[in-house]
């Protein structure tokens, strides 16, 4: 029987042991191919308890902003990387998590050894879509080079500063040494580095300041997004590494324009919302012209090319932080009606940061519409694996040769596009093929609607 008691006390002892342990939350990897990201806000606060599925922090990642719910009961122990924190890599603590009871007193030392570890690698995971190369991390060397301690370590002393610390004093130019340290034990925390004066231009040792003729122009830096940080690796891989070749066309858009008006003309004024764009026309003909050339509708991925059954189409869209691609998924099934909601829907989510993962990740073919902006003609870069993308410009009136016609020409509304193809999937041929298919459903729209 005292034996039995013993057992049940230790399984007790164990349990509450295990139970009341400050834990370090580290950052989530909202995809596949996420290897940092930033901190947009905190909706729960230190001190402060959390239920399971209640929303604790917005993380801001390189193509929206995603709340990371609770997955148990527990409380904010401590925060670590602060709203507004940037370029975070995955895995690397953000906060010290504890449950109802637990001693919090070990909060800011857990806290304090979490930030001045260095963040590990996060693992790459091959996807469908490339990611920008992860950031190896680089362990603290034992001793200074020489080069690094003439430029701002005194011989034989070891600074001791945090990671952000470091980053942010190495951006701009700032010697650690000469920055006292507020945090535990002298730490050299961020607050120290973003509050650092520099000599002043009386001290002996200070560079004379510039005359006004050799004054430098007045310049705003912008910080770089997480977003456009990607965009820039992806599309300088993309535009480095395939083959791009490029085919335009005049498309005859009468019909459509046409057609339109007569759909918008029987929703009404009370459905505005619902009012057809030209872009929805189009995204149709895409679909259809891609049933007809497959191959156009086709992905490299290395040992074998992906050739897929369904349009789903990435559609771009420029948002105040960079270009996102939201996808109108199996778009050849649906009708212009549909097509035009779920794009006008994808649209305002990606404008307000708040697309899903599975909302822009993926996509067979993509389509980047500049007409709205009086573009006549551009080309575009290939968004990888996908082996298109077409560049469609503004319509215009334009004077073509009409024998038929008393005065021997006429006045249509065209429309110009342009093809980039991935040669190594699309060969020239083909990318014609479906181009001429494109334009066949464009300019007899009512064949995509029987």
């Amino acid at each position: 029987m005292v034996s039995s008691l013993a057992r049940i006390a230790a399984r007790c002892l164990h349990t509450s042991a295990r139970r009341h342990v400050l834990t370090k939350f580290g950052m989530p990897a909202m995809s596949p191919t996420m290897t940092e990201g930033g901190i947009a806000s905190w909706k729960k606060q230190e001190g402060e308890a959390f239920s399971a599925g209640e929303v604790l922090v917005e993380i801001e990642t390189d193509k929206a902003t995603i709340d990371v719910e609770a997955q148990d009961d527990g409380i904010v122990a401590k925060i670590i990387a602060t709203d507004g924190t940037k370029n975070v890599v995955v895995g690397t603590p953000i906060a010290i998590l504890a449950e109802e009871g637990d001693d919090l007193s070990g909060a800011a030392q857990m806290a304090s050894e979490a930030s001045s570890a260095p963040p590990s690698a996060p693992k790459q995971e091959k996807g469908p879509e490339l990611a920008p190369p992860a950031e190896t991390p680089k362990s603290v060397p034992s001793e200074p080079k020489p080069l690094a301690a003439k430029a701002e370590l005194p011989k034989g002393e070891r600074i001791f500063a945090s990671p952000i610390a470091k980053k942010i004093a190495l951006e701009k130019g700032i010697p650690l040494a000469k920055i006292k340290g507020t945090g535990p034990e002298g730490r050299i925390i961020r607050e120290d580095v973003e509050s650092y004066q520099p000599p002043s231009s009386t001290s002996p040792t200070a560079v004379p300041s510039l005359g006004p003729s050799a004054s430098q122009p007045e310049y705003t830096d912008i910080p770089v997004s997480n977003m456009r940080k990607v965009i820039g690796t992806r599309l300088t891989q993309s535009k480095q590494e395939l083959p791009h070749y490029y085919l335009t066309l005049e498309i005859n858009m009468d019909k459509v324009l046409k057609l339109r008006e007569v759909f918008n003309k029987t929703l009404g004024e009370k459905d505005k919302a619902a009012k057809l764009s030209v872009n929805d026309f189009i995204l149709k003909a895409v679909a259809c012209a891609l049933k007809d050339v497959p191959e156009a509708n086709s992905a490299w991925l290395g040992d074998v090319i992906r050739q897929y059954n369904n349009a789903d189409i990435s559609l771009a869209v420029a948002t105040p932080t960079g270009l996102i691609t939201p996808i109108v998924k199996d778009v050849g099934s649906k009708g212009l009606a549909t097509i035009s909601s779920e794009a006008k829907a994808l649209a305002k989510k990606a404008r307000d940061g708040k697309l899903a993962p599975q909302e822009y990740q993926g996509g067979t073919f993509t389509v980047s519409n500049l007409g709205m902006f009086d573009i006549d003609h551009f080309t575009a870069i290939i968004n990888p694996p996908q082996s298109c993308i077409l560049a469609v410009g503004t319509t215009k009136p334009t004077l073509i040769p009409a024998p038929e016609e008393e005065r021997g020409f006429k006045t249509v509304n065209m429309m110009k596009v342009t093809l980039s193809s991935d040669h190594r999937t699309v060969d020239g041929a083909v990318g014609a093929r479906w181009l001429v298919a494109f334009k066949g459903y464009l300019e007899n729209p009512l064949t995509f609607m029987l």
